[in-house]
């Protein structure tokens, strides 16, 4: 069983992106888990606690996150889909985020 965690940055201002909300849901859009990011851009936990080996997704607020700033964004929402295996108990998604772009990996 696994747990998700996350981050997010601001590539344009060079900051973490605090108030950014984060929903876990399975493939299918089942949702598991919301949250914000806080001031460092971080979700730590995000629930439930274990995820069962399969597909599951992560959703960024993008466009509210820079709607808040008065900034133009093209991307509304940013979803990472990614797959959970029963060997590995954390998955950390970071999200490196523009207005125009965005970046992602698997985080450690």
């Amino acid at each position: 069983m696994s747990h998700v965690s996350a981050h997010v940055l601001d590539a344009a201002a060079g900051a973490p992106a605090a108030g950014v909300s984060v929903q876990l849901a399975s493939a299918g859009g089942d949702l598991l888990a919301a949250a914000t990011t806080d001031t460092d851009g971080r979700v730590a936990d995000l629930g439930p606690d274990r995820l069962a080996p399969g597909d599951y997704q992560v959703t960024f607020g993008s466009g509210a996150y820079f709607a808040g700033r008065g900034v133009d964004c093209f991307y509304p929402a940013v979803t990472v889909l990614f797959t959970v295996r029963a060997d590995q108990a954390h998955y950390h998604v970071p999200l490196l985020l523009s207005p125009w772009s965005y970046t992602t990996y698997r985080g450690s």
